[in-house]
């Protein structure tokens, strides 16, 4: 997603003695923050750190941040979809609205942070559909594509997720920030 910009893309394994960054924000955005924010006061450099995960209306925006971890820290991806299934029995399509969610923060060294959102809409399918993707994708229909976000091609799913919907918007922070 950044290949075309003139940086170099470093990642967190470039950096094996960073502390990892606990997320203790209450939102995605202050996760992202408090992540991107260490990471620029510890390599000096501009950092890019996101936060993302599913809000589901029906069970008021639930899992939200705790999206990796809502049905337990060691659960599989299918044993998360599956607790949401459960949860929704009996909840009627047009209640089964939800959304992925990513939050991307952009950290400079001397402490400014610029924080960008990118999100995807859709409902919740009654089964789990399509073998690509992870997490929640094989849950998450897109009535407008008829799909489940597992049912799409990579290059699809790349192109209208939440997280690329964030970093094309990061992107135009980067440039200004690097002009």
């Amino acid at each position: 997603m950044l290949v075309d910009m003139p940086i170099t893309v470093c990642s967190l394994l470039d950096f094996p003695n960073l502390p990892e960054t606990p997320e203790t924000g209450n939102t995605f955005a202050e996760n992202a923050e408090l992540k991107a924010k260490a990471a620029a006061q510890a390599t000096g450099r501009i950092a890019l750190a996101d936060d993302s995960g599913l809000e589901v209306d029906a069970l008021g925006g639930q899992p939200g941040i705790l999206s990796s971890r809502f049905a337990g820290p060691e659960a599989t991806d299918r044993e998360k979809y599956m607790r949401i299934l459960d949860l929704l029995e009996g909840v009627p399509d047009e209640e089964r609205t939800a959304r992925f969610k990513a939050a991307v923060a952009i950290a400079t060294p001397e402490g400014e942070t610029v924080l960008v959102e990118g999100t995807c809409e859709g409902r919740i399918a009654r089964e789990p559909r399509g073998e690509n993707g992870f997490g929640y994708d094989p849950i998450f229909y897109l009535p407008d594509l008829g799909l489940t976000m597992a049912q799409l091609p990579a290059s699809e799913k790349n192109r209208i997720s939440h997280r690329a919907r964030a970093l094309q918007s990061a992107k135009k922070v980067l440039r200004e920030l690097l002009d």
